[in-house]
């Protein structure tokens, strides 16, 4: 223990053997931002203590008038410091005291003790999305540790976005869920990663905040359905909203500006008859013969009737691949 001591035996005909409160947070949420059931009980303590002297909420709590003693006590020692009906509160370090509670847990089960009142009090709780704050951490260590990720650039992890992007889609079609999970995890890695090596960027450098801040602001402006005033009961106005929203924002002189011509072929080829088919721009195709052509007619055809060509092509490759297999395993083909 640290400065600390906690003499005395229990008093067995103490009618009340008083009470724990196990104090968890996160450290998620700004140090101080407790729950009003965690400052009553740290008020109403008559002992606060905390293993950690360096623990982040410790400055606020003094600030509050909350003294707070530095002590790591036994489970013997914190059931001596109850008895009498005494309070105590331990503020828990981050491994949540699993000595002290496992003490606590022997005690009580050795039936030779009587246990004080015991209560695990969450004083703040992560929103949703609070681990991405572990994540951007995460990259920031690695990226001033690492060997291989210190030297990376945007182009050089160009290729890993292109590859993640594939598993995802392919995740998502053998509707393989703990793979989904994974591959989408791999996906967000790439954006951290890139908005990481943004922020060395001498001339125009920018954070993982401005990235998502960005995208909030894009979001909202392109949902006036919900944000705003704007009605919309359908997925087609929906898009009819989207696509205005978008024409306005980018200010484009063709339907065909920012359709990235990289793509695989005909994925390009289903998104360019989509922006003519959706501005009403009856274009016909080439009437050029040859295999490409024909392919263009085919991603025309498919996009018009719903279908994603390349998820098609896909499907049809994989039944193809296990034909294959079939066929060198001597089994008979269909």
């Amino acid at each position: 223990m640290n400065g600390t001591s906690f003499e005395g035996a229990q008093d067995p005909a103490v009618p009340h053997p008083g009470r724990v409160v196990l104090l968890t947070t996160s450290h998620r949420v700004a140090p101080g931002l407790l729950s009003w059931p965690a400052w009553q009980a740290l008020h109403t303590a008559d002992r606060v203590l905390c293993a950690d002297g360096a623990h982040p909420q410790l400055p606020y709590l003094r600030e509050a008038g909350i003294a707070v003693d530095e002590a790591a006590p036994t489970a013997e020692e914190l059931v001596d410091a109850c008895a009498g009906g005494h309070t105590v509160v331990v503020v828990a370090t981050g491994e949540g005291e699993p000595a002290l509670t496992d003490g606590l847990a022997r005690l009580a089960g050795s039936g030779r003790v009587r246990m004080p009142e015991l209560e695990l009090l969450p004083a703040s709780y992560d929103l949703p999305g609070a681990r991405l704050l572990d994540l951007v951490q995460v990259m920031d260590r690695i990226r001033a540790e690492c060997p291989w990720s210190s030297r990376q650039t945007h182009k050089g992890l160009a290729k890993y976005g292109i590859e993640e992007a594939y598993e995802l889609v392919e995740a998502i079609e053998d509707g393989d869920r703990d793979e989904l999970r994974e591959e989408l995890g791999d996906v967000l890695l790439q954006v951290v990663f890139h908005a990481r090596i943004a922020e060395e960027d001498i001339e125009e450098p920018f954070s993982i905040d401005d990235v998502a801040g960005g995208i909030v602001a894009k979001l909202i402006h392109r949902h006036p359905h919900v944000f705003g005033d704007a009605q919309a009961a359908t997925p087609e106005e929906v898009k009819e909203h989207w696509l205005r929203t978008k024409a306005q924002e980018k200010q484009r002189a063709s339907v065909t500006e920012g359709i990235p011509l990289h793509q695989p072929g005909l994925a390009l080829a289903a998104k360019l008859a989509s922006r003519a088919r959706t501005a009403g721009l009856d274009v016909p195709l080439p009437a050029t013969e040859g295999i490409g052509y024909e392919l263009l007619a085919l991603a025309a055809r498919a996009e018009a009737e719903g279908t994603d060509p390349e998820a098609a092509l896909r499907a049809a490759a994989r039944a193809y691949r296990d034909a294959i297999r079939a066929y060198e395993a001597g089994e008979p083909t269909t």
